[in-house]
């Protein structure tokens, strides 16, 4: 079951050592990267914001950046750092970098996943390596005085090696998988508490030949239903990676098996985790398959029907390993590892409406190569994301790239029961006169010009949440889902 793919020599270049590394663009064209101008309609300026060089961090990996609470963004490098294991860094808007957790092993190392936001104000992530018995970690960050306490290290039988993040469910619990062990040695599913108490509640390739799927290095999204959603790398009815909804007892349905078409047209290996789009539809990647063996971008129903809405060409981009992201303008954005102008990797924009697709950006070696991790939209309104070679020293880079979509408000959580404190989070929210959720309005305290706590008040129904500051109105990014109460019984804060 492609043990192979889950060995150390994966994190001296990641996945580029596997088979698709034999494409790789030797040629670097050196240009400015700075103010760099793309070929959308909307103005653009890219910017890189920092390059890694190993002291401070080395190959963030696949986890996009997350916005925290001081309008710093917060995210992981796979190497670096004091002990070469890794970090946890916060970088602003304006590229001043702080390391702020070297791993050292003991408490996990190579983290290649992004981090997940609490309500509480810390961080949950995971590690690929480490631990006790070297096969990964969960833990819990808190960036008041850098403090990373390891919850969980697992040890084969209950999983190995969790390349993906963590996400939170409509209880107190997390939730996530692992690439590798579980009862079958193909990955799992695992449920665990805010304090580290795991319970696996399936173990992939229980099947003949593994049909329910193989090797999830994806995480999964919480639908509006409730429902979880992921994928998997490998297995399913033609061997090369699964859609699969899964209920928090552990009960796993496989939507659709990719390869399903001739000459696997409508993609292969999807490693990206999914999104739901405001349309309730499910929207990823696959780094394979696809009209032209690139990979491809596609759309599929809770249901199970999948549309391939883009199959990379090269000249566009090809093998797409980060998730794609639903911008405030309704779009979808999202980076391709390799191809472009350049061979190192783009940033491209898929119009939501016509479905074409545009590239935004090619990397170009100096400003990075290879970005795996998908974007992150700001509450500036402008893109950030990681790229995992390239820059000044080799190391990585940290971008932004403008194209002049409006602030808004961020949610934390995004789902919630009447009387709950969520999080919001935005920018120059000092002064802020009114919150309302959905049209029904909520008593709040301000944080600070980038932080606000309001409460989910009586007799709200799901929507968007609306901020007016002295600057304008600012709308989440995201509608609210006003939970019952009875769903957060358990969940007292």
């Amino acid at each position: 079951m492609r043990a192979q793919f889950f060995t150390g020599a994966l994190l001296q270049w990641g996945f580029p050592a596997m088979r698709w590394l034999k494409s790789k663009t030797a040629a670097a064209v050196i240009c400015a990267f700075c103010a760099l101008t793309a070929t959308a309609s909307r103005a653009q300026t890219f910017t890189s914001l920092v390059s890694f060089n190993g002291t401070n961090g080395a190959k963030p990996a696949y986890g996009p950046l997350l916005q925290g609470g001081n309008f710093t963004f917060f995210g992981t490098t796979s190497g670096g750092g004091a002990n070469g294991d890794g970090t946890v860094f916060e970088i602003t808007p304006q590229g001043v970098l702080t390391t702020q957790y070297s791993f050292d092993g003991t408490h996990g190392s190579n983290p290649w996943a992004g981090l997940y936001l609490n309500v509480d104000d810390t961080y949950y992530g995971t590690t690929v390596y480490g631990g006790t018995n070297g096969d990964g970690t969960l833990f819990q960050f808190r960036p008041l005085g850098s403090i990373l306490n390891s919850l969980h290290s697992f040890e084969g039988t209950d999983g190995e090696s969790p390349f993906a993040a963590l996400v939170k469910t409509h209880t107190t619990n997390f939730y996530g998988t692992t690439s590798a062990g579980g009862a079958h040695g193909s990955g799992t599913v695992f449920e665990t508490t805010a304090t580290g108490t795991l319970t696996t509640i399936y173990s992939f390739c229980a099947l003949p030949n593994c049909a329910d799927g193989a090797n999830p290095v994806a995480g999964m999204v919480l639908a509006t239903s409730g429902t979880l959603y992921g994928t998997t790398t490998a297995g399913g009815a033609h061997g090369s990676g699964t859609v699969f909804d899964v209920t928090s007892s552990g009960k796993v349905n496989t939507l659709y098996s990719f390869c399903s078409q001739t000459n696997c047209t409508d993609g292969a290996d999807p490693v990206a985790e999914l999104i739901q789009g405001t349309d309730g539809n499910f929207y990823g990647t696959t780094y394979d398959g696809g009209t032209n063996g690139y990979g491809t971008a596609f759309r599929i129903t809770p249901t199970g029907t999948l549309t391939t809405l883009h199959s990379f060409g090269g000249t566009d981009g090809q093998y797409p390993y980060g998730s794609l992201l639903q911008a405030t303008d309704g779009n979808f954005y999202g980076t391709t590892s390799q191809g472009g102008a350049n061979g190192f990797g783009t940033i491209f924009e898929i119009n939501s409406a016509a479905g074409t697709l545009t590239t935004l950006h090619s990397f170009a070696g100096i400003d990075g190569e290879y970005p795996y991790a998908g974007l992150f939209q700001g509450t500036d309104g402008n893109f950030y994301g990681t790229t995992f070679a390239g820059g000044t020293s080799g190391d990585g880079t940290v971008f932004r790239l403008s194209t002049g979509l409006s602030p808004f408000v961020e949610l934390v959580p995004t789902s919630d029961a009447v009387g709950v404190l969520v999080t919001i989070l935005g920018s120059n929210l000092t002064g802020a006169s009114s919150v309302t959720f959905n049209g029904t309005p909520t008593t709040f305290i301000i944080r600070s010009t980038t932080e606000l706590k309001a409460m989910v008040p009586t007799g709200a129904t799901s929507g968007p949440v609306e901020v007016i500051t002295p600057g304008g109105t600012l709308i989440s990014s995201v509608s609210f889902q006003v939970e019952p109460r009875a769903a957060k019984a358990s969940n007292a804060r």
